[in-house]
């Protein structure tokens, strides 16, 4: 069988994602698994009638869950209609309270209104009254001035002519005082909206809603164990032991540079990158014959694989990190370090760099630090193998 995605064998097991994969699946997708095995291993030790009868189980299991969330979320829509109508009752009396509110208002104001305009117009009903009875005393001065002096003295009618002038100029006085009397007004019922109503038709103009409609979410508990929890279908591996080790010469390949080599890496598809102490990159086949060197100016010196078209290089002279697409040949980033930089290794998207003899510098694939550590060494960081924890 071969892997859709790389047309290559799929001869390797990851029991953490219990997925059969190729080589380049593993080095791509999988280079943080631990366990990887052998799949014809697993495939052996592996007993079917069991793992049938497990995920049929699982199934199953799966089946009732769904049955489950299918039953709750239909007792949930219903729920969520009554609910609903409950809201809308609560907003229709939230509009009766302030109706009713207004209601009151309005009958108080208009029983004000009616009260203070009685007194107003009793008062304007008392002062024509007085007016009327200043003007029935006018009118009989007039009368009594054409009779006064009929049939009388000459001495009696000077004495009636005065006494009636002098009821004129009373008359006279009082006429003078309704000037300045607030009772000749002109009256007139308005209302006055005070600040505290003013404010109140602001904001509710400004009103945008009478309150906020939420959604609240409650856990429900799903049983969600199955066998692919309980306990893993192929056992791992024991992890090895960096100081009990043995490695074997798999491959030898012949290669004609000429030159002292810095660094030289292995890429995902089975080609090498060379890089001459100081010079050239060179990119090799499996093989070991010369397909390119890559035109990137420099004294180069460490290398590492980013993903299938991208390495990163060092360039201790420049003090500098250069990101390089292999297939278009150009240098896509450059970050500057500030020190000589030599080893060069990638991992978790992150690099790490050997600076002088004094310092591993881990940064990200934009140029920022993420971490320095300090080691004492009598060399410098020249060759860097490391693993980036996340």
């Amino acid at each position: 069988m071969e892997c859709d995605k790389h047309n290559q064998p799929l001869h390797l097991y990851c029991p953490s994602h219990l997925m059969p994969s190729c080589d380049v699946c593993i080095s791509t997708s999988h280079s943080k698994c631990t366990g990887i095995t052998s799949l014809a291993s697993v495939v052996e030790k592996t007993k079917i009638e069991k793992s049938k009868v497990t995920v049929e189980k699982d199934i199953n299991h799966f089946l009732s869950i769904l049955d489950q969330l299918v039953t709750s979320k239909s007792k949930n829509i219903k729920t969520g209609e009554n609910h609903c109508i409950g809201v809308k009752k609560s907003i229709n009396e939230i509009r009766k309270e302030i109706n009713k509110h207004l209601d009151h208002l309005e009958e108080k104001l208009c029983q004000e209104t009616d009260i203070i305009w009685n007194q107003e117009r009793s008062k304007a009903t008392d002062f024509i009254s007085e007016i009327e009875g200043k003007r029935e005393n006018l009118k009989e001065m007039k009368e009594h001035l054409q009779t006064v002096t009929t049939n009388t003295s000459k001495l009696q009618s000077f004495l009636g002519v005065h006494k009636i002038e002098q009821q004129v100029h009373q008359c006279q006085h009082y006429i003078e005082d309704l000037e300045d009397d607030e009772r000749t007004k002109e009256v007139d019922i308005k209302m006055k909206r005070n600040g505290e109503m003013e404010n109140i038709l602001s904001k509710l103009v400004s009103l945008e809603s009478l309150g906020d409609v939420i959604v609240d979410k409650t856990e429900i508990n799903l049983n969600r164990e199955t066998s692919l929890r309980r306990k893993a279908q192929v056992k791992s591996q024991e992890q090895s032991n960096i100081n009990n080790m043995t490695m074997n010469i798999e491959t030898k390949i012949e290669m004609n540079i000429g030159k002292h080599i810095s660094d030289m890496i292995c890429l995902m598809d089975g080609r090498v990158i060379v890089v001459e102490e100081g010079g050239k990159v060179n990119l090799l086949s499996s093989d070991g014959k010369l397909q390119k060197q890559l035109p990137i100016p420099g004294d180069a010196w460490g290398v590492t694989q980013i993903n299938e078209d991208t390495i990163a290089i060092t360039y201790p002279s420049e003090f500098a990190i250069k990101i390089i697409n292999m297939e278009n040949e150009t240098v896509t980033k450059v970050f500057q370090i500030g020190k000589l930089c030599y080893g060069l290794s990638f991992s978790n998207n992150s690099l790490a760099v050997g600076l002088n003899n004094d310092e591993i510098r881990i940064i990200d694939l934009e140029g920022n630090t993420l971490k320095s550590i300090q080691v004492q060494s009598e060399s410098s960081c020249i060759i860097l193998f490391t693993v980036i924890k996340e």
